[in-house]
C-alpha cells in the first residue's frame, strides 16, 4: 500500500500519533511493511470519520490499529505457510568460542529483536493483549473492548502470555545441553532419520525459512521433521556461531559464499524454534565470519 500524505488539522493531529501507532503495529506483527499497511489504513478510517465526535483520538486510532493488526494476526494463524513480505528481522551472528564478557553487549543489542521471536509463540489475542498492556500501557478496558470481550478477560490473557514470554526467555549463554540437541539434529537431519527428529523436535516446533520470495513458515514436528534435509557436504563446512545469542550454524558453499544459516531455540531439551536463513541477498547483508 502506497503511504498516503494526509493535510490539514485532522491530519496534523493524527501525524503526532503516528510513530506510536507504527510501533504499537510492528510489535503486534513483527512486520515494517504490515506496520505502515495498518497505519495507512487507519488514517483511511479516521478520514471517514466526523473527528469532532472522536473525544480521545489517540485511544480512538490505538482501538483502530489494535483491531486492523488482530485482523492481520488471524488471517496469519489461518495460513500458517504464508509468505510475509519484509521477511526475519536482522540478526546478530557471532562466533560460538568460549563465552567472554564483551558478548553481553551483543546479547542486550539484540533483546528487541528476541522479544518479536517470543511474541510469534503467541495467539493473536495474548499477542494483543500483551504488547498494548506491557509494552503500551493501554488499560485492559480498552483491551477487551477490542478483543470483544470483559476486563477480567483481557486480564487473563495478557497474564497468561507474560508467563509464556517469561517461559522462553532465552538465557545469556548456550549450554553443553542446547548444543548437543542442536548436533543430535543435524546429525539425525544428514542420515534421515525421522524417529531421531522427532525426538528432538517440540511436538509445536516451528520452522521459519527466509527465502527470496519471503518467509515460509512451517508447524508441528511432523512437517518440520519431514523437511529437515541437510547435504554432508554443506554440514561439513559448516560452523557453530551464536545468533542473538541462541545457537546456529553456518554453512559455505565450495567459493566461500555464505549457504544458509540456521538458528535454534531450545528448551527442556527440545527444539521449540528453528529459523532456515537462505535468502542470498539477505546473506550478503549479513555480518557473517568468513569459513573456518
Amino acid at each position: 500500500m502506497s503511504e498516503i500524505s494526509p493535510t490539514g488539522p485532522v491530519a496534523e493531529a493524527f501525524e503526532a500519533q503516528r510513530d506510536r501507532l507504527r510501533a504499537v503495529a510492528h510489535r503486534m506483527l513483527g512486520s515494517h511493511a504490515d506496520a505502515e499497511d495498518v497505519v495507512q489504513e487507519a488514517w483511511l478510517r479516521l478520514s471517514r470519520q466526523d473527528a469532532a465526535a472522536i473525544h480521545n483520538l489517540a485511544g480512538w486510532l490505538t482501538t483502530v490499529v489494535g483491531r486492523i493488526s488482530l485482523d492481520v494476526l488471524r488471517a496469519r494463524q489461518a495460513r500458517p505457510e504464508a509468505s510475509y513480505d519484509d521477511g526475519l528481522p536482522e540478526l546478530v551472528v557471532t562466533l560460538d568460542d568460549s563465552p567472554a564478557p564483551e558478548d553481553d553487549a551483543v546479547l542486550a543489542d539484540s533483546v528487541g529483536l528476541a522479544l518479536l521471536v517470543v511474541l510469534e509463540s503467541l495467539g493473536p489475542s495474548e499477542r494483543l493483549a500483551f504488547v498494548l498492556h506491557d509494552l503500551f500501557a493501554v488499560t485492559f478496558d480498552e483491551i477487551g473492548q477490542i478483543l470483544g470481550k470483559s476486563t477480567a478477560a483481557a486480564k487473563m490473557l495478557a497474564s497468561r502470555a507474560r508467563r509464556k514470554v517469561r517461559a522462553t526467555e532465552r538465557p545469556t549463554g548456550v549450554g553443553r545441553e542446547q548444543r548437543e540437541v542442536v548436533q543430535a539434529f543435524l546429525a539425525a537431519a544428514r542420515r534421515g532419520d525421522f524417529e531421531e527428529l522427532l525426538r528432538v523436535l517440540d511436538p509445536e516446533v516451528k520452522l521459519s525459512v527466509d527465502t527470496p520470495d519471503g518467509v515460509v513458515v512451517a508447524l508441528g514436528a511432523t512437517q518440520v521433521a519431514a523437511g529437515a534435509q541437510l547435504s554432508a557436504s554443506a554440514a561439513a563446512q559448516g560452523r557453530a556461531v551464536l545468533v542473538d545469542g541462541l545457537p546456529g550454524i553456518i554453512s559455505w558453499r565450495e567459493d566461500g559464499t555464505p549457504l544458509s544459516v540456521l538458528v535454534f531455540t531450545v528448551v527442556d531439551g527440545r527444539i521449540t524454534d528453528l529459523t532456515v536463513v537462505i535468502d542470498p541477498a539477505k546473506l550478503v547483508l549479513m555480518d557473517l565470519p568468513d569459513p573456518a
